[in-house]
């Protein structure tokens, strides 16, 4: 084999201050299956267009968030007739899914993509990213400090999760959730068990309360548990040390915790009529949290609904992307949740683009501050460099394999 045309990709990536042309923020329509949000709302396009930025949308992009092209252009936005005329001449490139090979081939050389970019985004990808000299910058590596709250997607869209992840559970369960007193008598609430207390957890738990059922919660974070307590759900204390992980998101743990953890809430998920799960580790498989053996032992008609079926699941029956019968159990794995609520999630959404793309662009141009705490570790690839380690790893490891 030649030379890897990539090779200058596995460098440390560069320092300091870079600007980036003229700026035309460009939104295509959204190609992946199932994907109905979009990066930029009616709401938005004003934002954006305060920052400096001409806002072009590919016809039809905001149809299924049910943004019309109408209420978009209305809004001040440019409308394209295809991703053709949408890309051309961006500076600026806002997508809700991280592209294809062949989308990210199709970027304008030298633009800045914003988007959702796992540190698992195939390197075929990243390869395109780089020989087309795109910086990218990525919602996942968006660092949770207190000047970065308003571009905090991942917050955004999880609490989206954590709220439909309960009306999801509560349309499949066969009972009502809430306590009724009737001529008929008294019927019991449903008890809810929601394990991870983050952004998703405190959703679900607070959705589950207003329903009425009866709502407790685990995580491996002891510190969560005045918050869970506040929005009126019993904490299931796990009296072990404490495992909060680097910017607040529970750290991986040992098999052994791992199975310390799951005999001490066995009881009550066994309790429970329905159990959302929202364990997840960047960057790693989501740990398992519910055995096949637990699920065997849990009430005819119970309810898992597992918020990282992407990342492998938290139940050990979880089918990515499925929902599936386990004996009397009905186990939920679909996937990217936060896109069944397209037009609240793409609202929200497209805040966080507008005040990413307020930080980057200063002056009429879109400026790559890398002294900036946020642009140093949001900006995944820049300048021919892959320069989050994680992704470059991974990348690496992915083409010698």
């Amino acid at each position: 084999m030649g030379a890897d045309p990539c090779e200058k990709s596995w460098g440390p990536g560069p320092t300091g201050s870079g600007t980036i042309g003229a700026v035309k923020l460009a939104v295509p329509r959204e190609t992946a299956a199932g994907e109905l949000r979009v990066a930029v709302s009616p709401d938005s396009v004003p934002r954006l267009r305060a920052s400096g930025v001409e806002v072009v949308v590919e016809r039809g992009a905001g149809s299924g968030a049910g943004f019309t092209d109408a209420a978009l252009e209305a809004a001040g936005a440019t409308l394209a007739a295809d991703r053709t005329g949408c890309l051309d001449g961006a500076g600026l490139v806002c997508t809700v899914q991280p592209p294809t090979a062949e989308e990210a081939a199709l970027l304008p050389e030298g633009s800045v993509l914003v988007s959702f970019l796992p540190t698992s985004t195939p390197a075929a990808v990243l390869h395109q990213l780089v020989l087309r000299r795109v910086s990218a910058v990525s919602f996942e590596l968006i660092p949770r400090i207190s000047r970065a709250q308003a571009m905090d997607a991942l917050s955004s869209q999880a609490s989206i999760g954590g709220y439909k992840a309960v009306i999801l559970g509560a349309a499949r369960l066969p009972k009502i959730l809430p306590l009724q007193m009737t001529a008929a008598g008294t019927i019991a609430p449903a008890r809810v068990l929601v394990m991870g207390a983050g952004v998703a957890g405190l959703q679900a738990i607070a959705t589950a309360r207003r329903l009425g059922a009866v709502v407790e919660a685990t995580d491996v974070r002891p510190a969560v548990r005045e918050e869970v307590q506040s929005l009126g759900a019993s904490f299931v204390a796990l009296e072990l040390e404490a495992q909060a992980g680097e910017g607040g998101y529970a750290r991986e743990q040992s098999e052994e915790f791992l199975a310390r953890q799951r005999d001490l809430i066995a009881q009550h998920v066994i309790q429970s009529d329905l159990v959302v799960t929202t364990a997840a580790v960047p960057g790693r498989r989501a740990p398992v949290l519910i055995t096949a053996e637990l699920v065997a032992r849990m009430r005819t008609g119970a309810i898992i609904v597992d918020l990282a079926a992407d990342t492998g699941g938290n139940c050990a029956c979880t089918v990515p992307g499925e929902e599936v019968r386990v004996g009397g159990v009905t186990v939920i794995g679909l996937r990217n949740l936060p896109a069944t609520v397209p037009t609240t999630s793409s609202q929200m959404l497209a805040r966080n683009v507008a005040a990413v793309v307020a930080h980057l662009v200063k002056q009429g141009a879109v400026t790559l501050d890398f002294d900036d705490e946020i642009t140093q570790q949001c900006c995944a690839v820049h300048d021919g460099v892959i320069r989050n380690p994680a992704m470059r790893e991974a990348a690496q490891a992915e083409r010698a394999s």
